[in-house]
Parts: structure tokens; C-alpha cells; sequence
């Protein structure tokens, strides 16, 4: 991975990173899907919690790269990867568009105090419509002021709507996140694995932009499965296929 950095702890935490400062931690084609195989990579292993976060001090990300379109789902935590580990958002700077729903998706967040967030699509005339899951998170009208006005709304705002957890002087995001990770990772696993289950599936609304791309997400897994593969390779040969369920 050249544009996303993971980095694993002996205490049980990963940290991943965009990584295209120049750019603002634009979230390019690339950038989706190494931000996705990090995600999947951090699922697989025996870490326990992950800190997500941007190069730099400037901006957690200024959204979907726009000279590179991404599938944007394919990076959303609980949407284009499944683990039911924590993860935690360390956001300085800008956080635009896609990165909002990105960072929305995560369980817990860190804001520095010159995090500044935007949805600025009803202004650019496109959205991929996941951020409607902002209404059920923060209050409703507060959402709405993000999504259809599209009002900033910096480090303190966020805190006090209960977007943010904690803010700390810019610089400090990240270890503060990475504090919080360490200290879940003591905790149990199993407990942590449950509960976040049952907020994901029981107690958050599910949009329908959400619902369409975790359809895509597995619809594509069995697209590009080997059982896939097979059954054209048996048609092709005129013999009946042998499925593993893989």
C-alpha cells in the first residue's frame, strides 16, 4: 500500500493513515480500496483496536478526490468492511464529504482543536447519500444544518453535539486516539465484538445508500469468488462445476 500506511503495536493497536498531505489526504480510487484492504488487513489479525487517521496536522482528508473518483463505500467502517473491532477517527484539520461519513461510521472520535467538518455536496451537486445516517448520530436539525445548508462546523461544535468525544490542542490527536485504543484493547474482545453488534445491527439505522453498498460489497464478493471463477470454467468445459464456498 503506497497512499495508506498501517502500522501495528505490540499493545494490541493499529494505526492507519491516509497518506497524500500534498493533496490533503484526498480519497482517490487508490486510496479507497488500500484504505479498504487495510481495514480488511486489521479485521484478520489479532490487533484489537484501530486509530484511523490523515498525514499531517492540516487535514484528516478533503473527501473523494475528485480527478479520481473512488467507490467511496469500499473504505466506510461497519459498510465496505465488516469488523466488528472498535475503530477510532483521530481528525485534524479538514474532514470533507466522503471523510465526514468516514469518520462518522467509526465509534469513537478524537478531534483536534482545528478539526473543521463540511458536507459541502447540495453546494457541488453530487452525494453518494450514506451522510443521511448523520440525522440518526447527532441531533436532527444539527445534521441538516451540515447537509443541506452546508455549514461548517468545527472542533467544539462537534464536541458539544456528541460528534466528538474529546478535543485536544492540534498535534495531540492522534496519541490521545491512540491512549483511548490501548485502553479498550485491555478490555475484553468479546464483550467489545457484541456490543458494537448490537449498536451496528439493532440500534443504528441503516439509510438506504448504506443498504445498497453493503449489497454491492457482497455481491461482489461472490462476483469475484472462486466458486465464480469454477462455475464458468465447468460451463466453458461442459462438466459440472465443484463449489468450495469460496
Amino acid at each position: 500500500m503506497d497512499r495508506v500506511t498501517l502500522k501495528n503495536f505490540d499493545d494490541g493497536t493499529t494505526l492507519i493513515a491516509i497518506n497524500r498531505p500534498e493533496k490533503r489526504n484526498a480519497i482517490c480510487a487508490t486510496v479507497a480500496l488500500e484504505l479498504q484492504q487495510a481495514f480488511a488487513e486489521f479485521d484478520a489479525s489479532a490487533q484489537r483496536v484501530a486509530v484511523v487517521t490523515g498525514t499531517g496536522d492540516e487535514a484528516f482528508s478533503g473527501g473523494a478526490d475528485l480527478t479520481n473518483m473512488p467507490e467511496l463505500w469500499r473504505c466506510i467502517p461497519t459498510v465496505g468492511i465488516t469488523t466488528e473491532k472498535p475503530i477510532i477517527a483521530a481528525v485534524a484539520g479538514h474532514c470533507v464529504g466522503g471523510a465526514l461519513v468516514l469518520t462518522m461510521m467509526c465509534d469513537l472520535l478524537v478531534a483536534a482543536d482545528n478539526a473543521r467538518f463540511s458536507y459541502p455536496e447540495a453546494a457541488v451537486g453530487f452525494t453518494g447519500g450514506m451522510i443521511a445516517g448523520l440525522a440518526a448520530r447527532i441531533p436532527h436539525k444539527v445534521a441538516m444544518e451540515l447537509i443541506m445548508l452546508c455549514k461548517p462546523m468545527d472542533a467544539r461544535r462537534a464536541y458539544d453535539v456528541g460528534f466528538a468525544n474529546e478535543v485536544v490542542p492540534k498535534g495531540q490527536q492522534v496519541e490521545r486516539a491512540l491512549e483511548m485504543a490501548r485502553q479498550m484493547a485491555a478490555f475484553s474482545p468479546l464483550v467489545l465484538r457484541t456490543l458494537k453488534r448490537f449498536v451496528t445491527e439493532g440500534v443504528l439505522p441503516q439509510g438506504p445508500s448504506e443498504r445498497m453498498a453493503r449489497a454491492n460489497r457482497d455481491l461482489g464478493i461472490v462476483r469475484d469468488s472462486q466458486d465464480a471463477q469454477e462455475s464458468l470454467r465447468a460451463f466453458k468445459e461442459k462438466r459440472k462445476p465443484t463449489f468450495v464456498g469460496r
